[in-house]
């Protein structure tokens, strides 16, 4: 009887375990870090939007890079994105489109997202650009990338906004009509998951709707690693695939090299 009482127990503790751990993934980086990170809040219209600053240690100043939540809000994770992109020499700063929700199941997260109009997504991130370039550390470049849903919207604001200068998108769904890429003033350089034909999918349109329109586009699919690797081959996450994490290292070699390309 105790050992069934025993097994019951690690069964009914198991999913709160994970659930913590998804939590608080990414916090470790964020309280070792020894760059400068700060809330800040950003007026757009009459809402106050809360967004996550990490700026570089660098002697000059420094392209800001936007940085795009997935479907779980601006979790710890993102916000160690965000520190990771300040190590590698720019401000990266990450609006909260949730009202500071967060969420540890998909579906939850994926209702929340889905009731942001694309106007509020173009809101924000005006919002977001518009005090990024008036940090007095910027240099007055201007960058997106998003992670997942992120990826997507990432994509559709360089058709939003001439001032963005580079985009980076992470597994995000690509446009497919000729008005959502007429506008991109900039390269889009896309990271994509060998595993995630969903998303994968909508990269052909996009190739031929960037090339008809002039634009450059170049998707990179990442050898057997799935949607969302960027957080999957962390090396922290207990649960890590070693895909993802080569898939991982990867990218951020690549992505290394066009941040430094910035102006």
């Amino acid at each position: 009887m105790k050992r069934i009482i025993s097994v019951l127990t690690l069964i009914l503790i198991a999913p709160l375990t994970y659930a913590e751990e998804y939590k608080d993934f990414g916090k470790d980086r964020l309280n070792n870090s020894p760059r400068h990170g700060e809330w800040v809040d950003i007026r757009s219209g009459d809402r106050t939007i809360k967004a996550f600053v990490v700026y570089p240690e660098r002697k000059d100043k420094a392209p800001v890079v936007l940085v795009i939540q997935e479907i779980f809000g601006l979790t710890d994770w993102l916000r160690s994105m965000c520190d990771e992109l300040a190590e590698n020499g720019v401000i990266a700063i990450a609006p909260d489109f949730l009202n500071g929700q967060k969420f540890e199941d998909a579906d939850s997260a994926s209702k929340a997202v889905s009731a942001v109009t694309q106007d509020q997504v173009k809101a924000v991130l005006d919002a977001t650009a518009d005090y990024a370039l008036k940090i007095p550390a910027c240099n007055g470049t201007l960058a997106v990338c998003g992670f997942c849903r992120g990826g997507g919207w990432a994509f559709a604001y360089a058709n939003e906004n001439p001032k963005i200068k580079a985009a980076y998108s992470f597994y995000g769904t690509a446009p497919d009509e000729a008005s959502k890429v007429a506008n991109i003033a900039c390269p889009v350089y896309g990271f994509y998951g060998e595993n995630d034909e969903r998303v994968n999918a909508t990269i052909p349109k996009a190739e031929e709707l960037m090339k008809a329109a002039g634009k450059k586009y170049e998707p990179v699919i990442y050898k057997d690693a799935g949607h969302g690797f960027m957080r999957s081959g962390e090396p922290t996450n207990p649960q890590m695939r070693e895909a993802d994490r080569k898939a991982r290292d990867e990218a951020w070699a690549r992505w290394k090299t066009l941040l430094k390309q910035l102006p």
